[in-house]
């Protein structure tokens, strides 16, 4: 099983801190600590994946060649997938996308 490299964007890191600030205002620090934890542990899982993700469904970002992956049904992992590495592009709320 190969390893791909993954690299994330600073865009996509801002949009988890925001999500993440946006959980702390509430209160919630230690929720906001482990979802930061849990988002990032799950990009990384998506290196240990042989198979090949689906292009998105979205007609903007599939003519790009982006794929896209659900994150809890409420956010989408936008990405572009080559052999050997995983480039992360976008961290939005599932419903900015056009199903």
């Amino acid at each position: 099983m190969g390893l791909r490299k993954v690299v994330i964007r600073q865009s996509v890191s801002e949009s988890i801190a925001a999500v993440a600030l946006f959980i702390e205002s509430k209160g919630l620090i230690q929720t906001a600590d482990k979802f930061t934890d849990e988002v990032y542990d799950f990009i990384l899982k998506l290196a240990h994946f042989e198979r090949s993700f689906g292009t998105c469904r979205d007609p903007d970002r599939a003519f790009m060649g982006f794929k896209c992956i659900v994150y809890k049904k409420k956010y989408t992992i936008v990405f572009i997938e080559t052999s050997d590495e995983l480039n992360i592009c976008e961290f939005i709320p599932s419903r900015l996308i056009h199903w």
